[in-house]
């Protein structure tokens, strides 16, 4: 029988550092807002029930998110385990639940799929990567099986646990039962008064159950936007990887630098797509048609 794959989708804070009133997941990339391109993502590895939890000008994510994912509202906002304790709807489900973030637009359906294939007979997975910098990046340190052993924050780590250069992405793969049955036990007993997400690694160990990590190879693709300027590169990367994509498949894009086609776009054969050309949406381009300098089209 089919594992049921469930996700939840964090998606409920400001996002200060944007300087704007707009929600953070409702920054456009390629002119889709950043928290569809992530439930998309998720549609698109097989989740079959999404949760996403909003809090700051909730109404606003909720409208975008119509139809396409139900909904929690985290109110106070008390850490990342309060935020996925709101998600109550899928307390009894069984599977395996996706835990994702709202502003790591660039994370490629492979990797999600990867989470919930990866899970086996563990409890829960920590998706890490291995930046160019760890900076202050939370340190994923392993035991002699090479499972998870604890996630320190950076300003929590001894000497020798800021030399792991392996960090927390901050998506996990849970057993759905596993996740509600630690969630209970979560404390906020720290300097925030917070309940954190990352406590469930020791939580399930305590309980006898096994915590694995997966690594991506491609830390770039679990970067969170926290600015304008994230923004800026993460649609760079996004415009780029679909750019290649369609050129692989036939397009002609004559200067890929200077086109911006957004993820649902689709073509037919021989189209040839000239410079400084913007098509978002749910467009489709016909066969044999030449888009020319300056168009902007919006399906």
């Amino acid at each position: 029988m089919e594992t049921k794959k469930n996700a939840i989708i964090m998606a409920g804070g400001k996002g200060t550092r944007m300087k704007s009133e707009l929600p953070k997941v409702l920054h456009k990339i390629l002119e889709e807002p950043m928290v569809k391109l992530v439930v998309q993502g998720l549609k698109d590895a097989g989740a079959e029930r999404i949760v996403t939890i909003v809090g700051y000008r909730h109404e606003l994510v909720e409208d975008v998110l119509q139809g396409i994912s139900e909904i929690a509202v985290q109110e106070p906002q008390l850490g990342t385990g309060h935020a996925v304790m709101q998600a109550r709807q899928l307390a009894g489900e069984k599977g395996i639940t996706v835990v994702a973030s709202g502003d790591t637009p660039l994370v490629k359906p492979e990797t999600y799929a990867m989470m919930y294939e990866s899970l086996g007979d563990a409890h829960m997975a920590v998706l890490t990567v291995e930046p160019d910098d760890a900076a202050s990046y939370g340190r994923v340190i392993r035991n002699e099986h090479g499972d998870v052993e604890k996630i320190v924050e950076f300003k929590d780590a001894n000497e020798e646990e800021k030399k792991v250069r392996e960090i927390n992405s901050g998506i996990y793969a849970f057993d759905n039962e596993a996740l509600f049955e630690g969630l209970k036990l979560l404390k906020n007993d720290n300097a925030q008064h917070e309940y954190y997400l990352t406590d469930l690694v020791e939580i399930l160990k305590g309980l006898g159950k096994r915590v694995i990590a997966v690594k991506s190879e491609d830390w770039k693709e679990v970067q969170g936007i926290n600015d304008n300027l994230a923004l800026a590169q993460a649609a760079a990367t996004l415009k780029n990887r679909i750019n290649t994509r369609l050129m692989k498949q036939g397009v002609t894009i004559v200067d890929p630098n200077n086109t911006y086609i957004g993820p649902y776009v689709t073509f037919g054969h021989d189209v040839i797509v000239h410079p400084n050309t913007y098509l978002f949406g749910h467009l489709h381009i016909d066969d044999e048609s030449v888009i020319m300098p300056g168009t902007w089209k919006q399906g």
